[in-house]
């Protein structure tokens, strides 16, 4: 067998399953054991911890419960450990991980990262030039009322691959990129050099695949019919050899699938151009070819890889005005006309709507004509004010709604609070920082080391351009209706306040068919609540796919906007419930 290197993925967020380090150790052989536990909202959770419980945490506790059950057994075989629970606080993660590898008498040696962290710095870096203009609304941050809680840069993987270098076998990191855990220890196995574009860019896209646990092995995939049992879904592993290809499998006798659908379902989740952009490399994966190489083996190849680009990309977390949402329940007749009647007589009972700086009112219908029971009488009537005076908020808008309790409309019952507690919002911020601002240091065995990133080290621009790709006319002829989601496959979720829903077809045929009809206009007129959004779509007719990237709905991120779906994950499946005509040629199969 081709020599590889085997990380195996123990957590896709945080709050994933506890158990799954012990299982991944338990269930055969594996090199490295990852954890991936950051996202734009764990940076807020963990801001958060810091303001209630000190400056001492804001790191994810729940690695080192993991950590007490793998650590012995890691050092035993051999196995590295690389994470990025480190969060806001990788130095006092690191401090505990130190304490408990003494309590249990393991001898691992233990490095930490840090470097990340722009805010100390913040003033400095904007009287040089930076702007830290906010990717979706052009606004730059000075020009902004809004105020910088956390400001962190995505580091890439050679932070890791120097703290491995020096023989450390824990590797606690900070906001490294999500496929930095990954492409790290590939680099340390293969010593890569900061040009192996196309060798990086393969275990940048192994990284994206495994980043999200069980998600790639099953979990939350379109097919579900197809997957075997969802109890004890196995976690992957990604099986890279030393020029980037990969298999992804996980390990036998656990729950789940891994297919050429759930891999490519997971390559399509939170991405937006097929150029896929990283610190360390650009991946383009309109280059790559999957296959399917056994049972629970998918074969993933010839992903091309760039020159990084010149800039980091840095999440800021801002404090945002005051937001707060009630619910009511409205039943039975003519909703609409109840939900109208209700908002006049709670804004009056309020002093009035145009106090507040922004109303949010959404009637979620979800009653149904001639109901079969009570609860399918209801549709919930959620409203979110938002202002900059705290005085508006708490008990007194709670209050004030309470109060129309018997004196409004019939068949109204409250829910109470939904989402916003009346506090400040935390705003996502997302922008980008000059590579050359940034330095790396990897604390280990006593010594701190510098890591320049590869946009400092003056080398040569290299850039993949991919040829168009030939796609045959789509079938004609009599056509059936059929929900869309029988032909072809989505996967949905966030990029800070814009998403994604990527859509696969399940063969040749299908794919022509689509490349066609599902036009930015049709997505638009499929699923017309995005109508006022930008769309814009990408085309990658190597995966029989292409690519939604909505601009906006999603508003300053999970933790600030108003929809019930914070981080978009249902569009997909939105868009597959949708009824759609389709050449018979292509549903003969479907019932």
């Amino acid at each position: 067998m081709t020599d590889v290197i085997r990380i195996g993925n123990c957590s896709g967020f945080y709050g994933d399953r506890l158990a799954a380090a012990r299982e991944m150790l338990d269930g055969g052989p594996i090199d490295v054991l990852t954890g991936d536990y950051l996202a734009e909202l764990t940076m807020s959770i963990l801001y958060n911890q810091q303001q209630t419980r000190g400056e001492d945490v804001g790191y994810v506790g729940t690695f080192l419960k993991q950590l007490k059950e793998v650590a012995a057994d890691c050092k035993a075989r051999d196995i590295k450990i690389v994470t990025n629970a480190g969060g806001l606080n990788p130095k006092g993660m690191a401090d505990e991980v130190e304490k408990i590898l003494t309590e249990l008498g393991v001898d691992s040696k233990v490095a930490y990262i840090d470097g990340d962290n722009l805010l100390p710095e913040l003033d400095a870096l904007q009287a040089d030039g930076e702007k830290f203009t906010n990717l979706d609304t052009q606004v730059d941050l000075k020009d902004s009322p809004q105020h910088a809680l956390t400001a962190n840069a995505y580091l890439g993987g050679w932070g890791i691959k120097e703290a491995l270098d020096q023989g450390a076998d824990i590797v606690i990191c900070p906001r490294v990129t999500d496929a930095a855990v990954v492409i790290g220890p590939a680099a340390w196995k293969f010593n890569w050099q900061r040009n192996d574009y196309d060798a990086l860019a393969g275990a940048l896209a192994a990284g994206h695949i495994i980043e999200c646990g069980a998600q790639c092995c099953g979990g939350n995939y379109a097919f579900f019919e197809e997957v075997p049992s969802f109890r004890d879904v196995g976690y992957p592993i990604a099986e890279i050899e030393a020029n980037g290809n990969f298999t992804i499998t996980k390990h036998p006798g656990t729950g789940g699938l891994v297919s050429v659908g759930t891999v490519k379902a997971q390559l399509l989740y939170e991405i937006s151009t097929p150029a896929y952009y990283n610190p360390d490399v650009i991946a383009h994966f309109d280059t790559m070819n999957i296959e399917q190489a056994g049972e629970d083996r998918v074969y993933v190849s010839g992903c091309r890889g760039s020159t990084p680009p010149s800039t980091h990309k840095v999440c800021f977390n801002t404090r945002g005005p005051y937001k707060q949402s009630m619910e009511t329940l409205l039943t039975g007749l003519d909703i609409e006309q109840k939900a109208e009647r209700y908002l006049d007589a709670v804004f009056h009972n309020l002093g009035g709507r145009e106090q507040f700086d922004d109303v949010d009112v959404q009637l979620i219908r979800s009653d149904h004509e001639d109901p079969e029971s009570n609860e399918v009488a209801h549709a919930a009537l959620r409203v979110t004010i938002t202002h900059h005076d705290p005085s508006l908020f708490g008990r007194l808008f709670a209050a004030k709604v309470t109060e129309l309790g018997l004196a409004g409309i019939p068949g109204n019952t409250g829910r109470g609070a939904a989402g916003f507690n009346g506090g400040p919002a935390i705003y996502h911020w997302p922008a980008l920082v000059d590579s050359q601002k940034i330095t790396e240091r990897v604390h280990v065995g006593g010594q701190s080391i510098e890591v320049l990133p590869t946009q400092r080290l003056g080398l040569e621009d290299i850039y993949y351009q991919q040829m168009p790709a030939n796609i045959a006319p789509a079938p004609t002829g009599p056509t059936k209706r059929i929900p869309f989601g029988r032909l072809f496959g989505t996967r949905s979720g966030d990029k800070g306040g814009n998403a994604n829903v990527g859509v696969w077809a399940l063969n040749d045929e299908a794919y022509s068919f689509l490349y066609e009809y599902l036009t930015v206009e049709e997505f638009k007129r499929l699923v017309p609540d995005f109508g006022a959004y930008d769309v814009e779509r990408y085309d990658m007719p190597n995966l029989l796919a292409m690519n939604f990237y909505i601009k906006g709905v999603l508003g300053t991120g999970a933790a600030s906007n108003h929809r019930i779906d914070k981080q978009a994950k249902s569009l997909g499946e939105y868009l597959r419930a949708k009824y759609i005509e389709v050449p018979e040629v292509l549903a003969k199969d479907i019932a």
